[in-house]
């Protein structure tokens, strides 16, 4: 590995129209804090930058939905985040915005290098058009059916739903959201990145060069990219909020906010190497310097393809070594969404669990989804904080601390140093090292809760409750080692639960500031005779009470969240129900061929508890055994299916209903009467053949 002289890290700019959830902390900002919290440990030049995302047609939006201005939004949420952010311990050198002045000559700066060197092109084209509102419409002013998974209300950039990147052409049965009215098509000029130039270099850069070294989930998501074919993208629009194109004959345009958005880290650097008298440029133009972007699975493409074809087009800049983006955190069976109303949002979270950050920072760890989606449960964070925060960590440095206050009057007993423990710490914080070097942050959570297992291990084995009765050195040996123990931890436990790290050094009586990472695996961090703090629980218990509360402010929602579950359900082989005589829109074949169709066998077949209409089936499809809950409890028992051969979409995106991962989408028919029967082979066919 490389010896880098400094690293920029960044975490995604969270978009400043409403407050940002869980789900968000632990995609992005989580794992960025640990990892930077890891580098200033190891004494290594870091600048970890982040900020306000305040432009783009989401937040004019809401502005008008809301019957005031973009200004007062982004002002308002930009403070809701910051302060999140800082109770939470997210540790920003800068958190900066992208409507301060630098920024936008910064971006302006970006394009007009760009536009000078003939980079750009210049297209007119047809776009849509609210002829009600008189207005083009940018991407996010665009909603329709999106092509990929059904969603009805997936916007002309993306689908929130199946996080797909879209254009507002590929959208089936577009509307305005301004006016709900048809858009038209218009002419406008614009200026487009011409992607498909630099896949060559893409595919040097990112295909070859980090075909091992990159996460497998991001490495995946760029390959398909690129090998489907990268096209021109504009990077502006037409609107009035955002940065001004500083070109002639651009009036009423604006640059694009994923063109100005990642240049916000650069800008941001700035105002930090403004402030703190650093040379802003040695960050994002020097060879030596490590760039890694922690974002989350929606933001991948932005960072990995358009971004670094932006800062290789340019000449000067360095392009990221790293983009370990986290896959998509779910909340009690649901994807989280703020615009749902199915979410924990940061400061909720903080005012119902005061002085709690770092019992949400050590969940969100141990379940992070680095790899893939995972699920948030309040009774799951309630038992990992009991049992384990409680109940081996907080357990371990309280009972060593009462123990050493009554046995040798709160002074650091003699003993010398324990050559076996002393390589038990050092083998874990190189482990722990490993772990986070290679981004692998719930690993090396679990490999520094070892070590507080292990201080608890030594303290029941030895007794020293026992022992001081009769060997009062032994006892002192014991209580010795556990302190250093404890020391130990305070300093391996800072990048994941710094508020914890602080109240152990504190209770030892230490500065903190003394310590670096090279110091773990020291026995002598506390001299024998050091006077120790007051003891105090690092934490307390999470009680059912709370739990149920948290639980009774989803109930609503998940009553309507998982009626519509069951509607949807209700037809299995459709997004909605489509009658005869109303077919749906015409689709090309290469649409048709996207399905993967297969003959599968049920295995087993059960009723989904509290769900009607549900039934949770075990399908043989050949190459592996699917779950798949389908609505049709209604019309079959559950014994009647048992080794009925059915057509399968296997390649169906996963969805949970009522808590269950649903892996795929079982073919039926309904006749006129609303009957319901299966589409299946007239004979007896080997599971997983294809259907044609």
């Amino acid at each position: 590995m490389k010896d880098w002289k400094r690293y920029t890290i960044t975490a995604a700019l969270p978009y400043a129209n409403g407050p940002k959830h869980i789900g968000h902390l632990a995609g992005a900002y989580l794992p960025a804090d640990i990892y930077v919290r890891y580098l200033r440990l190891n004494k290594r030049e870091v600048v970890f930058v982040c900020g306000s995302d305040e432009h783009g047609t989401a937040i004019t939006f809401q502005a008008l939905q809301e019957h005031t201005t973009p200004r007062a939004i982004i002002d308002k949420y930009h403070l809701l985040i910051k302060n999140s952010f800082e109770q939470l311990g997210i540790s920003f050198d800068i958190y900066h915005r992208t409507s301060e002045p630098l920024h936008h000559e910064t971006a302006q700066e970006f394009f007009l290098d760009f536009y000078n060197k003939g980079l750009f092109k210049e297209v007119t084209s047809e776009q849509y058009y609210d002829e009600e509102k008189k207005v083009f419409l940018a991407d996010r002013y665009i909603q329709g059916t999106c092509p990929n998974c059904g969603y009805e209300k997936a916007y002309g950039d993306q689908c929130e739903k199946c996080g797909k990147a879209l254009s507002p052409s590929e959208l089936i049965n577009p509307r305005s959201t301004l006016s709900g009215a048809k858009p038209v098509m218009r002419a406008t000029k614009h200026w487009y990145l011409p992607l498909n130039e630099y896949e060559p270099w893409l595919r040097k850069w990112l295909l070859r060069d980090h075909a091992k070294d990159w996460r497998s989930n991001v490495y995946g998501q760029c390959k398909s990219w690129i090998e489907g074919g990268l096209q021109p993208r504009a990077m502006t629009r037409d609107g009035e909020w955002g940065i001004k194109v500083p070109v002639k004959d651009a009036e009423g345009k604006v640059l694009y906010v994923w063109f100005d958005a990642p240049i916000g880290y650069i800008s941001a650097t700035k105002q930090w190497a403004i402030e703190n008298n650093k040379r802003w440029e040695l960050y994002w133009k020097d060879s030596d310097t490590r760039l890694i972007h922690f974002v989350g699975k929606d933001n991948i493409v932005f960072h990995c393809i358009i971004f670094p074809v932006m800062l290789h087009m340019h000449g000067d800049y360095i392009v990221p070594d790293n983009v370990p983006a986290n896959e998509f955190l779910n909340l009690e069976g649901d994807k989280m969404s703020t615009s749902r109303k199915w979410s924990v949002e940061m400061h909720e979270y903080l005012e119902d669990f005061p002085g709690k950050a770092d019992e949400l920072r050590y969940v969100l760890c141990s379940i992070a989804p680095e790899t893939k989606d995972s699920e948030f449960t309040w009774k799951d964070f309630q038992t990992r904080v009991n049992s384990e925060l409680v109940g081996i960590f907080g357990n371990l440095v309280n009972r060593v601390l009462i123990l050493t206050e009554k046995y040798f009057d709160n002074q650091v007993p003699p003993s010398g140093e324990c050559s076996e423990l002393k390589t038990f710490v050092e083998s874990q914080r190189n482990k722990i090292s490993e772990a986070i070097e290679h981004f692998h942050f719930r690993e090396a959570l679990s490999e520094m809760m070892n070590v507080a297992r292990h201080g608890n291990q030594l303290l029941s084995e030895k007794e020293p409750w026992k022992t001081i009765k009769t060997d009062k050195e032994y006892t002192a040996t014991t209580l010795y080692d556990c302190l250093q123990i404890i020391a130990n931890l305070g300093i391996l436990c800072e990048p994941f639960l710094p508020y914890t790290s602080r109240k152990i050094f504190a209770m030892l009586n230490l500065d903190p500031t003394h310590f670096s990472w090279s110091d773990v695996g020291r026995q002598d961090l506390l001299k024998p005779g050091h006077i120790l703090g007051k003891a105090a629980l690092l934490y307390q218990k999470i009680e059912d009470e709370q739990v149920e509360t948290q639980i009774s402010k989803l109930k609503k929602v998940a009553a309507e969240h998982h009626k519509a579950d069951d509607a949807s359900a209700k037809q299995p082989a459709s997004a909605q129900k489509v009658e005869m005589e109303n077919p749906k829109p015409e689709i090309a074949y290469d649409d048709f061929s996207k399905l993967d169709l297969r003959i599968g066998t049920i295995l087993t077949a059960e009723k989904v508890e509290k769900a009607d209409k549900l039934l949770k089936l075990s399908v043989d499809v050949g190459f592996e055994t699917r779950t798949i809950v389908s609505g049709i409890a209604e019309y079959f028992k559950p014994e009647e299916l048992i080794g009925l051969q059915v057509s399968v979409v296997v390649n169906l995106a996963p969805r949970k209903i009522r808590g269950i991962e649903s892996k795929g989408m079982i073919l039926l028919a309904e006749n006129e009467d609303g009957k319901l029967h299966f589409v299946n082979s007239q004979q007896l066919t080997k599971n997983g053949s294809a259907i044609r």
